[in-house]
């Protein structure tokens, strides 16, 4: 899992509400079994990014030429709800995202994105939508850095906002560590252990 300190990228708003795990990566798109490959899918049901002959939907947010190469999201409330699969934060991290914002997340999509090196921020209602409006009405696209190291939104237009997350998960994410890279940080011990049980 590569590190994730701070960063500056273009933000795509999707402003949109209950946006769930079926609406992000549809459900017969999940047969692969690695974890790469499914940005290409993100959003795919009928009439989001594409359109049913396949083309790209002209009026899809993400489709706007001022948000391609976005790396943060910001959306409505409840984002990620529905089930417990981690093929939507893999979505959203092959194809590109690193932060995304959100007045509330479902919990287990949440957590998901932690476990996969992607970071979930809570912001009240009223900073998201100043982030929404900010990201829709620059056309050459609009930057925002993520610093997690200091807890903290900016842009060069003055903007800035602190933001809260649990400080083990933001620890693991600035090191790169999911469970089993912490795991293995005790590979010596372990490997210790199990020389004393043969």
């Amino acid at each position: 899992m590569e590190p994730l300190i701070k960063i500056t990228g273009i933000v795509a708003a999707l402003d949109r509400e209950n946006v769930d795990t079926d609406q992000i990566i549809p459900a017969i798109h999940l047969k692969r079994i690695e974890r790469t490959g499914f940005g290409q899918f993100l959003f795919s049901q009928p009439g989001w990014r594409f359109l049913p002959d396949g083309n790209p939907n002209p009026e899809f947010e993400l489709n706007q030429k001022h948000y391609q190469g976005a790396t943060v999201l910001v959306a409505g409330k409840n984002f990620g709800s529905g089930s417990s699969r981690e093929h939507a934060p893999w979505a959203l991290l092959d194809y590109g995202f690193k932060v995304i914002l959100a007045p509330s997340f479902a919990d287990i999509f949440f957590n998901n994105c932690f476990q996969n090196g992607m970071l979930p921020i809570v912001l009240p209602e009223n900073e998201i939508k100043k982030l929404m409006e900010k990201a829709q009405s620059k056309l050459e696209g609009y930057e925002l850095t993520v610093d997690l190291e200091n807890l903290q939104l900016t842009d060069t237009d003055g903007f800035s906002v602190s933001f809260v997350t649990d400080m083990f998960r933001r620890d693991c994410l600035m090191q790169g560590l999911d469970d089993i890279g912490i795991t293995l940080q005790n590979e010596n011990k372990i490997s210790e252990y199990e020389e004393t049980l043969s």
